[in-house]
C-alpha cells in the first residue's frame, strides 16, 4: 500500500483530510482516484476509508505555498462524494478554510508572529482571498481557548476568517440573474453569489416553518424533491451546470427568527440538511439580508446599532457574521468588501493514509 502523509482536521463544524500539494499526484485523474480511495468512496459507510459517511465529513483540503505576491498560501477544496465515484472541486468550504492556516503552520510552511498570525489564503476553487487569523502567543500555535461554536462540543482557540471581496465567486456577479427575486416552479426565490452560489426560498412557500430539525427535513422525500427541482432550475438561471451530481448552487430555506437571531435558515448540501450551516452559505445569506427586494430582506430582523451583524438560527444553534455594508454601486446594490466570522479548528489525527494498490488502474 502507498502511504500518503496527511492530517485529519476538524474545521468549524466539518472535518476531513488535509494534504500538502507536493505529496499528491500532479494528474487530476490520479489525484481524484487517490482521494476517493483515501476516503473510502464510493460507499455509503465509507467503511474502508477515512470518510464519515456524510458530506460534512467527506472533505479534502490540499495546501501549498502560493506563487502570487498577494497570498501566503493557496488551497484547493475537494468534496469527495460518499456514494458516487466523483470528486467535486467547484464548491468551496468556509468551514474547512479555518483549518488551512493551522495546518500550514504545523507543517512549517508559514512563520508565526505573536500574539496572533495573519495568513492570506488563496482559494483555488473561487480565485478569492481570505485572511485567516490564528492564535500564536509567543509565536507558538495554540488550539486551546474558550471560543465555542454551536454544533461542535467543547471550546477552543478562536480563528477569525475575513473574506475579502467575496461576491461573484462562480458567476462573477452578486446577483447572477440580474434581479433580487425570481420565480421558479411557482415559488419566489433569490439567487445570490457571495462566497458561494446560493438559492433562497421562504420556508412557508414549501409548507415548512424553517425551524424544523435536520431529521424532520431529511425524512420528507417530497420536500427534498421539490428543493432539487428548484435548485436545478435556478442553476440554469445562474448559468451554472444544471446537473444533479453538481453541488452548486446550494439551497436554503429561510424564515423569521424565533430565538433572538436575525433570521432562521436551513441549509442543504445539496440534498441533506446541514447539521449547522455552511460558513460560505452563511456569508451568502448575510449578504442577501442587505439586498433590497431579496427573499431574506423580507424576513430579517436587523439590529439598528449593528446593521452588518447577522445572526443565523440553524438546527444546532446560531452562527454570526459581520459584513461590511458601507459601500453601494450606482444601482444601490451593496458592494461587500469584507465579511468576518469567528470559528475554531483543530487536528484530530496526524500520520499517513494507506492507499490500496488496486487504486492504480494498471494494477492487476
Amino acid at each position: 500500500m502507498e502511504k500518503i502523509p496527511c492530517v485529519l482536521m476538524r474545521g468549524g463544524s466539518s472535518k476531513g483530510l488535509f494534504f500538502l500539494a507536493q505529496d499528491l499526484p500532479a494528474s487530476t485523474a490520479a489525484r481524484d482516484r487517490l482521494l476517493l480511495a483515501a476516503m473510502g468512496s464510493p460507499d455509503l459507510r465509507q467503511v474502508d476509508g477515512m470518510g464519515g459517511g456524510d458530506s460534512q465529513s467527506s472533505k479534502v483540503v490540499i495546501v501549498g505555498p502560493s506563487s502570487r505576491p498577494d497570498a501566503d498560501l493557496e488551497h484547493l477544496f475537494a468534496q469527495v462524494s460518499v456514494a458516487r465515484n466523483f470528486v467535486d472541486v467547484r464548491p468551496n468550504s468556509g468551514n474547512m478554510l479555518s483549518g488551512v492556516a493551522p495546518f500550514a503552520i504545523d507543517a512549517g510552511l508559514i512563520p508565526t508572529t505573536s500574539p496572533t498570525t495573519t495568513v492570506r489564503v488563496l482559494n483555488l476553487n473561487s480565485g478569492k482571498i481570505a485572511e485567516v487569523i490564528v492564535q500564536t502567543p509567543n509565536g507558538k500555535l495554540t488550539y486551546d481557548g474558550r471560543c465555542q461554536v454551536d454544533g461542535v462540543p467543547g471550546s477552543f482557540a478562536p480563528i477569525e476568517l475575513r473574506f475579502l471581496d467575496p461576491a461573484g465567486t462562480r458567476t462573477g456577479v452578486l446577483l447572477p440573474t440580474g434581479k433580487a427575486r425570481e420565480e421558479i416552479c411557482g415559488v419566489e426565490v433569490t439567487c445570490i453569489d457571495c462566497a458561494i452560489p446560493l438559492v433562497l426560498v421562504k420556508a412557508e412557500a414549501l409548507g415548512k416553518t424553517g425551524h424544523e430539525s435536520k431529521a424532520e427535513l431529511d425524512a420528507d422525500t417530497e420536500f427534498s424533491n421539490r428543493l432539487k427541482t428548484i435548485r436545478l432550475e435556478a442553476a440554469k438561471l445562474m448559468r451554472l451546470e444544471d446537473s444533479e451530481s453538481v453541488a452548486l448552487p446550494k439551497i436554503a430555506i429561510v424564515a423569521s427568527p424565533r430565538h433572538g437571531g436575525s433570521i432562521a435558515a436551513r441549509y442543504f448540501s445539496p440534498k441533506w440538511c446541514h447539521a449547522t450551516f455552511g460558513i460560505s452559505g452563511a456569508l451568502a445569506l448575510a449578504a442577501a439580508c442587505h439586498v433590497t427586494g431579496s427573499i431574506a430582506e423580507d424576513l430579517v430582523e436587523l439590529d439598528a446599532r449593528k446593521l452588518g451583524h447577522i445572526i443565523i438560527e440553524h438546527p444546532s444553534g446560531t452562527m454570526a457574521f459581520d459584513i461590511d455594508i458601507s459601500e453601494h454601486d450606482d444601482q444601490g446594490i451593496p458592494v461587500f468588501k469584507q465579511a468576518r466570522l469567528i470559528t475554531t479548528a483543530r487536528p484530530l489525527l496526524s500520520g499517513v493514509v494507506m492507499v490500496p494498490e488496486r487504486l492504480d488502474p494498471q494494477a492487476a
